[in-house]
């Protein structure tokens, strides 16, 4: 398990990475317009690839305090996100008042898994690899 630690700040920031691009790609590639709520996922995923990458390269775990609370804090807002979508009793709290709703699904495979639901496997993921990394290595 030791040994897995060293690696948990790098592969922490690929996960970020990944789910940078995969954003990108439903926005730019895919042509979806996020909503209010995928714009506030993208507000603390995104510096999160940049951070963590930097972080990474320097082998900097002193920059775990900071970035944690970041990926906790949008995994939240993606946990609500995906029950807006799926639980019919959120989709009355409304925080998309105009424009694309957040209640939409672009994607949905499986029947479950849809953009909200990938973000928080990412910011959750990004939050276990940190948590265990935390630890300095010897």
């Amino acid at each position: 398990m030791r040994e897995w630690r060293q690696y948990s700040l790098y592969l922490a920031w690929l996960v970020a990475l990944l789910a940078l691009c995969g954003s990108l790609y439903f926005s730019e590639v895919a042509g979806f317009v996020p909503c209010k709520l995928c714009w506030v996922q993208r507000i603390f995923m995104y510096p999160l690839a940049l951070i963590l990458g930097i972080a990474s390269y320097r082998g900097d775990r002193g920059i775990i305090a900071y970035t944690l609370p970041m990926s906790v804090l949008g995994g939240s807002v993606s946990l609500f996100h995906y029950l807006e979508q799926k639980v019919p009793g959120f989709a009355s709290v409304a925080p998309c008042t105009q424009g694309v709703p957040c209640s939409s699904d672009y994607i949905n495979w499986l029947g479950f898994i849809t953009i909200p639901l990938l973000a928080l496997v990412a910011f959750v993921m990004i939050s276990i690899l940190l948590w265990f990394g935390r630890e300095r290595i010897e």
